[in-house]
């Protein structure tokens, strides 16, 4: 029985993996990286410093620091959350759910929290969560389980005692590596990847969602 709920945000509450794409492809390029759609899912579910490290290892640039690639691929996603964000399907209905019956709710995402803070203020969906954890400060992000592990502490729950969504094969690791239950929803792209296999279960969206089963 899960006695909580951790959600990843990216690709589960919000559908902002387009926008990360669209980020991606409008920055790297100026800077010399040969990026394509399909390069962009290599990186899918890992925190920003990471995706801008993972890139400039292969294709390294002279023309502006790591950071200011950073920040510059995290203001194009921030002006477009606030722009065209929307919540996944099933999102608002699972929440409003979870907390009618008294399931504590956290966030736990690799983005920063600036991100973060733009995505729940844009969908309206803050009230519904004890705690917002993001892995910009920690040595390592997803799949590393340390921003789960913090979700749970957070709320005072134990780590096995949740149930962490997850959309990316990065965070069902990690979810995994905390020790946590998984409910994968991964992306059209991901959805016959059979490393998902690992998960509890696996759904195509939260509209399915049936909380009985974690009963």
């Amino acid at each position: 029985m899960i006695k909580a709920v951790i959600f990843d945000m990216d690709g589960v509450l919000v559908d902002s993996e387009p926008f990360w794409q669209q980020a991606e492809m409008e920055v790297f390029p100026k800077y010399g990286v040969p990026i394509t759609l399909a390069d962009t899912l290599k990186t899918q579910g890992l925190r920003i410093d990471h995706v801008v490290q993972y890139w400039y290892s292969r294709y390294p640039w002279d023309n502006a620091s790591v950071k200011q690639v950073e920040t510059e691929i995290l203001d194009a996603m921030v002006a477009v959350i606030r722009a065209q964000g929307q919540p996944m399907t099933g999102v608002l209905p699972t929440l409003a759910l979870l907390q009618q019956v008294g399931v504590p709710l956290a966030v736990a995402t690799s983005s920063p929290a600036i991100l973060m803070e733009a995505t729940l203020d844009k969908l309206g969906i803050r009230h519904y969560f004890q705690a917002t954890c993001s892995a910009e400060q920690l040595p390592l992000g997803k799949p590393h389980p340390q921003v789960y592990l913090d979700a749970a502490e957070a709320i005072g729950v134990a780590a096995t005692d949740c149930l962490a969504v997850e959309d990316s094969f990065n965070g069902l690791l990690s979810a995994k590596a905390a020790r946590m239950r998984v409910l994968a929803i991964p992306d059209r792209d991901h959805r016959n990847d059979p490393r998902y296999v690992i998960a509890d279960q696996k759904l195509g969206s939260l509209s399915e969602f049936d909380l009985n089963h974690w009963q």
